[in-house]
């Protein structure tokens, strides 16, 4: 599963497809970005300070406030592996991310979501 690609793929140029895929089912950008402060301890402020810097995946994990450490719970599968057993970090922390974003597009309450 080494796509190191998406690792130096701006984060900016993915979170609009994010938006996009959660508009597209009447879910809201504020859903979006309060699963992205959830799953990473940004706030709003510092999301979009790491939008406009166009950080890449990498940077924006690694920078990320604090994991939320409820983030080991979420489970299943997303693009064919099981977000649980992804061994690399960074690859679960953005499937995490992903994962999150389809639930949110397939109609999931947000309490479930955040794993409440």
């Amino acid at each position: 599963m080494q796509n190191t690609k998406i690792f130096t793929t701006a984060f900016a140029s993915v979170y609009p497809h994010y938006v996009q895929k959660a508009e597209k089912k009447e879910r809201t950008k504020q859903e979006v970005d309060e699963i992205i402060c959830w799953l990473t301890g940004y706030d709003g402020k510092s999301l979009q300070d790491q939008l406009d810097k166009r950080t890449d995946f990498k940077t924006f994990f690694e920078q990320a406030p604090q994991m939320n450490p409820n983030a080991s719970l979420i489970k299943g599968v997303i693009c064919g592996y099981r977000v649980e057993e992804i061994e690399d970090e960074l690859m679960r922390n953005i499937r995490y991310l992903d994962k999150m974003i389809d639930e949110l597009a397939k109609g999931k309450k947000m309490e479930k979501i955040l794993r409440e």
